[in-house]
C-alpha cells in the first residue's frame, strides 16, 4: 500500500501543479473574496481530482477509450463558462466599486456555490482521467481493492494540499493590495480568467496540424 500511496501522492501533484486556467481560478476567487472562499474553490478542484484518480483506478484505459471522442465538447463548455465566470466577475468587481471593503459575500452559501462551480468546472476536463488512467495502466501493484483505494485518495490528498496553497496565495495577496488596489486587482483577475477561456476555447477550434 506503501507503493500506491505515493504513486497517488505523485500522480496528485503532477496533475495539480502546472498551473492553468483553474488554478488561476482559485488565486483569483481566494483574492477577491477571502481565503475561505479560495479553499472552497480548491477542495471542488481536489474533490474533481480524486473522483477521476477513483475512476481510473478502478476502470483504467477502459475509461480514457470511452470519454476521449468527447474531450473537445467538454473543453468548449469548460471554455465557455470560464468566460462567463470572468464575465460575471467583472460585473460584479465594477457595481462593487464605491461599497465598502467589509460588503464581502456572506459565508456559507456562498462558499458551497463557489464549491459546486469549481468542481463542475473541473469535471468538464476529462483530460484528468485520461491522465490517471494512462497512469494506472503501468502501474501492475495496483492489484487489489485496497491498494486502488489508497491510490486515489493520496490523489486527493496531494491535490487538495497544492490547491490549498494556491488559495493562500491568492489570500495573501489580497490582505497586500488593499482597499483601492481590490477593485482593479479583481477586474485583472477577471480579465484572465476571460483570456485562459478564450484560449480553451481558441484550442478545441484549431484543426490538429496535418502530419
Amino acid at each position: 500500500m506503501l507503493q500506491a500511496a505515493l504513486a497517488g501522492a505523485v500522480a496528485g501533484y503532477a496533475i495539480a501543479i502546472p498551473v492553468g486556467a483553474i488554478a488561476v481560478l482559485i488565486i483569483h476567487t481566494s483574492l477577491t473574496s477571502g481565503l475561505r472562499a479560495g479553499l472552497a474553490a480548491g477542495a471542488g478542484t481536489a474533490t474533481a481530482d480524486g473522483i477521476y484518480a477513483t475512476i481510473a483506478a478502478f476502470a483504467g484505459a477502459g475509461v480514457a477509450a470511452f470519454i476521449g471522442p468527447i474531450v473537445a465538447p467538454l473543453r468548449v463548455v469548460g471554455g465557455i463558462v470560464l468566460v462567463l465566470i470572468g464575465v460575471y466577475g467583472l460585473m460584479t468587481a465594477w457595481q462593487g466599486r464605491d461599497r465598502d471593503t467589509g460588503a464581502h459575500m456572506p459565508a456559507h452559501r456562498a462558499h458551497g456555490r463557489t464549491y459546486v462551480a469549481v468542481l463542475t468546472l473541473t469535471l468538464l476536463n476529462p483530460a484528468t482521467v485520461i491522465y490517471f488512467a494512462a497512469l494506472t495502466v503501468g502501474l501492475p501493484f495496483l492489484g487489489d481493492l485496497g491498494d486502488r483505494l489508497v491510490f486515489a485518495a493520496a490523489a486527493f490528498v496531494a491535490s487538495l494540499s497544492w490547491q490549498s496553497l494556491l488559495a493562500a496565495f491568492g489570500a495573501a495577496l489580497g490582505r497586500g493590495a488593499g482597499h483601492r488596489l481590490r477593485v482593479p486587482t479583481a477586474i485583472l483577475g477577471n480579465f484572465i480568467v476571460i483570456a485562459l477561456g478564450l484560449l480553451v476555447l481558441a484550442g478545441t477550434l484549431t484543426p490538429p496540424a496535418a502530419s
